[in-house]
């Protein structure tokens, strides 16, 4: 959450301490850190689904809860 109300950053999922798979919010794609990863993005991308909870929770769910935490 930047001081003129923008809004950057990523989503990361990893497991046992390794990246699995993030979501960047500019270019609302997701960026697979391995080949098993790399199905994941594949369905997640189809689906489109995931992009979109990912965006929402980015774009809206994160600043509303970072602005009453930090205000």
């Amino acid at each position: 959450l930047l001081s003129d109300g923008s809004v950057r950053g990523s989503y990361q999922n990893g497991y046992d301490g390794w990246d699995y798979i993030s979501f960047d919010l500019e270019s609302g794609r997701f960026v697979a850190a391995d080949s098993a990863a790399e199905i994941t993005r594949r369905r997640w991308e189809q689906e489109g689904t995931e992009a979109e909870r990912h965006l929402n929770y980015l774009k809206h769910e994160c600043p509303e809860s970072l602005r009453k935490y930090i205000g």
